[in-house]
């Protein structure tokens, strides 16, 4: 059993740790900023410290005009920051050097199957991810191919969220072999959160709750890697007129349209769904 534990990681810390994670792959909406505002709020109320750390490392998507943005409507909400920012793209030595690691111990496989395979292959977890049925765990590859980070069957996975209680999932049924490298040369999302966290000495991660199955991902890399995992709790999340989570093309719930509305911090704030209660999920 995998359980997450409610205290630093890497760095040894003192007192609360939060962090402000936005990708600048387009304008923050109203559900990024209810996010936000409760991560600073958490790292207030513990009278702790807050890092503003930028994951730009989606080279295809990310912009330098939309981290010019975040930063602007992060503070027009009334949001502070003890460090940072921190660009993910400058990090990249720390992600390679987790991810020789994780190779060199034989955690690791490489991938050819295309998203098309997969699909027409996978059953689909609680997140609507596909399972990855291992289709390369036996292959013997090389070249530029995906790596994928090799779960053990039937492992349980948990850890008490602290605002939707208690979860469990279980490897090789909701939780499939994941990408942590790319062909392209880069991290996943799953891996660099990991180190970041981790190397940051974050400890305890918000965010939406769209990402309670990437936390289970995400504790068998802080298992396998030998390190601490930070306390979780995931937001409820804000959702448009007809019931669908909120996306960045979403333009009319951008943070910068409702500011152009006339709306104030105030406004937008009157707008949050209110935190969910334990064992809500």
């Amino acid at each position: 059993m995998v359980d997450s534990q409610p205290s630093g990681g890497v760095l040894k810390t003192r007192g609360y740790r939060g962090r402000l994670a936005p990708s600048p792959t387009g304008f923050l909406h109203l559900g990024h900023a209810q996010t936000f505002w409760i991560a600073a709020e958490r790292a207030r109320q513990a009278r702790g410290d807050l890092v503003l750390r930028i994951e730009n490392i989606d080279r295809a998507r990310s912009r330098r005009e939309f981290v010019d943005a975040i930063i602007e409507d992060l503070r027009w909400l009334g949001i502070a920051w003890n460090e940072g920012p921190v660009l993910q793209s400058e990090r990249m030595e720390l992600y390679r050097a987790a991810f020789e690691k994780l190779r060199s111990e034989g955690r690791l496989y490489q991938c050819s199957c295309s998203r098309k395979e997969i699909l027409l292959a996978a059953p689909h977890a609680e997140d609507d991810e596909a399972v990855y049925p291992g289709l390369c765990r036996s292959k013997k590859l090389s070249g530029a191919h995906n790596w994928r980070f090799r779960v053990s069957d039937g492992e349980e996975i948990s850890f008490v969220d602290g605002a939707f209680g208690e979860q469990r999932f279980v490897a090789g049924r909701d939780i499939g072999d994941f990408v942590v490298w790319t062909r392209e040369g880069m991290p996943s999302y799953q891996l660099a959160a990991v180190v970041d966290d981790a190397e940051m000495g974050i400890t305890e991660v918000v965010r939406g709750a769209d990402l309670l199955m990437s936390t289970g991902r995400q504790l068998l890399l802080y298992r396998a890697l030998g390190w601490a995992a930070p306390a979780f709790y995931h937001c409820h999340l804000v959702k448009n007129s007809e019931g669908a989570r909120l996306a960045k093309r979403a333009d009319a719930l951008s943070l910068r349209a409702l500011r152009q509305q006339g709306l104030t911090p105030e406004d937008v704030r009157g707008r949050f769904t209110p935190p969910p209660g334990p064992g809500s999920a």
